[in-house]
């Protein structure tokens, strides 16, 4: 299946609304709940996942939609092997702490791959867009998208190493020693990935806990921009496994993997 500009653009339309309608909570006092796991649940979560959802049934490729608010509701991919993939809003903690990085995140898988990806940041309005054929775009504001590429690491300058504000991990600081000399720059949400899309960093190390739901769109703008993502073996990071929502540790890249397989 070839991914449209159209569905592209229509999907980017949605994940708009449903930035607008998170920023008209996020204006007030709101109120925070606690999931199962005791990751923070707020109203506008609750809010982005009613209209992404209607949303995307009015779209004309049908598939059913793993939402992060509604894992119950997904019985698996499709015939085509299509699902959507949606985090509503993601960085919660970060929307909690008013820092603005917070994102609503759709992807459509094919076959295990993100082959479109969608990242709006709504209180920055910021867009990134990417499909399968079409290559990835950064939008601000109103403005047009400008194409994206990511760059590989340049020898004798220190690595640009994209951090987790709430989530560091552990083996995070043993494997930054092996790098050398770096320079740490802290983001929330899936814009990390993003960073390095657009060559604002050349490496993203996530050793820690993340979702599908989580990497899925940001994915498809990093391999749609020229860069990977990949398992700390080298092999692809998957989104076929449906069963298991929680990834493996995973490396972004712009360019070569400087530590081989781990």
């Amino acid at each position: 299946m070839s991914v449209t500009q159209e569905l592209l653009n229509q999907v980017d339309t949605l994940a708009r609304k449903a930035g607008a309608a998170i920023m008209e909570i996020y204006g007030r006092e709101f109120t925070v709940e606690q999931k199962e796991d005791k990751s923070p649940l707020t109203e506008a979560d609750a809010a982005a996942h009613h209209i992404i959802v209607q949303g995307l049934a009015e779209l004309p490729l049908q598939a059913p939609i793993l939402s992060e608010e509604d894992t119950a509701g997904f019985a698996g991919a499709d015939e085509h092997g299509h699902y959507w993939l949606v985090d509503p809003l993601d960085g919660t903690k970060e929307f909690i702490k008013r820092n603005g990085e917070f994102t609503v995140n759709i992807a459509l898988i094919e076959n295990g791959k993100p082959v479109l990806g969608v990242v709006y940041a709504p209180a920055l309005n910021v867009g990134y867009v990417a499909a399968h054929g079409l290559g990835a775009f950064k939008y601000e504001g109103n403005a047009e998208p400008v194409a994206i590429h990511v760059k590989a690491h340049q020898n004798g300058t220190p690595w640009r190493v994209v951090g987790s504000r709430s989530h560091g991990g552990g083996e995070l600081p043993a494997l930054l020693e092996q790098l050398g000399e770096h320079e740490l720059v802290p983001m929330g949400s899936s814009l990390k990935l993003c960073l390095v899309a657009e060559n604002a960093a050349d490496i993203y190390p996530r050793l820690g806990p993340t979702s599908l739901w989580d990497t899925g769109a940001a994915q498809c703008v990093v391999e749609q921009a020229g860069g990977i993502v990949v398992q700390l073996n080298g092999e692809p990071l998957s989104y076929a496994n449906t069963k298991e929502v929680l990834n493996p540790f995973f490396l972004v890249l712009g360019g070569e993997n400087p530590f081989g397989e781990l």
